[in-house]
């Protein structure tokens, strides 16, 4: 994990200092709002319905117990009690006092956490796969990439004020888990025929009111050209994104007006000019950043092949929990433990300061001090021995925090909506509690098998509902909140936009809506192996239109 030097302890500090007496100006009246909130927003401080919102930067998704634990300190010191995890692998605190803001990233400070670049036309919190470092389809850990592209990016001169917010993720295994194709920048760590490691770049993806798939610029690009290739692409945006609309403002949108071939020539055009400059990456380099991301040593631990089975036979909720929550690990002892901050009938990616202090007792004790955070609002313990797996259950258990649903209907993926965000059109939280109580019967779930829900309470998509399996997107019509379903979403390596299947839902029929899907998708699968994605995917929509809407839906056709 990576850790602060002696520039970046001096700079987080001086940036603290920096909004402390910004935040006296303005609390004094010295500092009028306009003029304020550009200063809050760099920051990480938001204005939202009710209060002020602080997102607290989590790099990569990568924390230890000390981070977990301030981060529950701060939730409850300064919060109502919990915080909020987020799709970019941050955390919300949506409670804090504007006054008390500057004592928190004080606070941050002291275990090397900080909100800088969390909002802000800036290049946000670079984002990995959550099983960094520990899946075994892995080619390379993803990290010190994201790492490297992290500190380049802080407070870039040249890309402090884009046209619009910029944001980059990065995945070293074939199964893509951070969703690269639909950023505005997605790298893909490969491997080519030498042997050499390297990046396919995609750029271009996104999804709010004009969602996009990335394309491929570059099949392959070598690693030590990773900072001048990037900087290329960043500089063509720069130079010639919209800032005239907001919403055309982002890379897809030149893109698609400049057309692939074409960016891709500017790019060249940028790149080689940088490509042999100081933003070549020195081998040397590269390494030292990767020692920071060395897997742990991993003790063999063969005795946990023999209780598993004990473990299972003994408590069936144990095993579905080993089912679906554990995933194998590189090392053949250990697993890959996702923590579902998802429980039945609960708030999509809510942790308590309770429980936040349970995960980092839990990784000191038997998951080598660290966790991650995923983009799907979960928490990951990386490296649990098998031998250590029931222990760890039964302390996930007493902190209400072993629902055993991941990548199950009710693992649903909801942003704040309208119960906290000004932006939003409808309410995303009761949704995706009335679903998730609907669906909790675990022998149900386990049934419809894997299928991910999406909930935005507007178009902004912060709740990814163009690439879920189902999609929910809330709006509003003629004052009433009005859900719009899509089908057929994937934020996976064969990634794909959700279709609109027709007229929008109100928020007492939403639920009906969605088990009529699944009851549809129930009656067509060819087998229970066929997954709800692959069933879409094999029959199109108009089976699910004509269950929800009739036969006027058929006769549309």
């Amino acid at each position: 994990m990576y850790r602060y030097d002696e520039f970046d302890h001096a700079f987080v500090a001086s940036r603290v200092a920096q909004f402390r007496d910004q935040v006296e100006r303005r609390l004094a009246g010295e500092l009028a709002e306009d003029a304020f909130r550009p200063l809050r927003l760099m920051n990480g401080v938001y204005l939202q319905l009710h209060a002020y919102m602080l997102r607290v930067a989590i790099p990569y998704g990568t924390l230890n117990s000390a981070q977990m634990r301030m981060l529950a300190h701060i939730a409850r010191k300064y919060d109502r009690g919990y915080g909020h995890f987020t799709t970019r692998q941050n955390i919300q605190y949506n409670w804090p006092k504007l006054s008390d803001t500057p004592d928190i990233l004080a606070e941050l400070a002291t275990v090397e956490m900080h909100a800088l670049q969390t909002s802000g036309n800036c290049i946000r919190n670079v984002t990995a796969d959550h099983f960094a470092g520990a899946a075994r389809d892995e080619v390379a850990d993803p990290r010190p990439y994201a790492e490297i592209l992290r500190q380049w990016s802080s407070v870039h001169p040249e890309f402090t004020f884009l046209p619009r917010k910029f944001k980059i993720a990065v995945t070293g295994a074939e199964r893509d888990r951070a969703a690269i194709q639909v950023h505005d920048i997605g790298l893909h760590l490969k491997k080519n025929a030498a042997g050499a490691l390297g990046f396919a770049v995609y750029v271009g993806g996104g999804q709010g009111r004009t969602p996009m798939i990335a394309k491929k610029l570059k099949d392959f690009l070598p690693e030590e050209d990773l900072l001048s290739y990037i900087t290329a692409v960043m500089r063509v945006y720069n130079l010639h994104g919209r800032r005239d609309n907001k919403y055309k403002a982002r890379i897809k949108i030149l893109v698609h007006e400049t057309g692939t071939e074409e960016l891709a020539r500017q790019v060249e055009v940028e790149f080689a000019e940088l490509k042999n400059t100081e933003l070549k990456l020195p081998e040397a380099d590269v390494k030292a950043i990767a020692a920071y991301f060395a897997p742990p040593e991993l003790p063999v631990r063969p005795e946990g092949w023999s209780s598993l089975s004990e473990w299972k036979r003994r408590d069936p909720a144990f095993a579905s929990w080993l089912q679906h929550n554990v995933q194998p690990h590189k090392h053949p002892d250990y697993g890959m433990v996702t923590i579902s901050l998802k429980p039945i009938g609960g708030i999509p990616g809510d942790a308590t300061d309770a429980q936040m202090d349970a995960v980092a007792d839990i990784a000191a004790e038997y998951a080598l001090d660290e966790i991650r955070i995923s983009h799907e609002q979960n928490i990951v313990l990386p490296h649990v021995a098998l031998a250590d797996l029931e222990p760890v259950y039964r302390a996930l258990v007493a902190a209400g925090l072993a629902t055993a649903n991941s990548n199950l209907i009710t693992d649903i993926i909801a942003c704040p909506g309208l119960d906290y965000c000004a932006l939003a059109n409808a309410r995303s939280i009761p949704v995706a509690q009335e679903i998730s109580a609907r669906f909790g019967s675990q022998e149900r779930q386990e049934e419809i098998g894997e299928l991910k829900i999406k909930i935005s309470g507007c178009i902004n998509a912060c709740g990814h509902h163009h690439v879920g399996h189902i999609g929910l997107l809330g709006v509003e019509k003629k004052g009433a909140e009005l859900y719009q379903i899509t089908l057929g979403g994937s934020g996976d390596e064969n990634t794909s936009i959700g279709e609109i299947i027709g007229r929008g839902f109100e928020p007492e029929k939403v639920t009906d809506a969605i088990e009529t899907i699944i009851d549809t998708y129930l009656g067509l699968r060819l087998s229970k192996d066929e997954k709800f994605l692959d069933a879409y995917r094999r029959v199109g929509p108009q089976p699910f239109k004509t269950a929800l809407y009739g036969a006027q839906a058929e006769a549309a056709e």
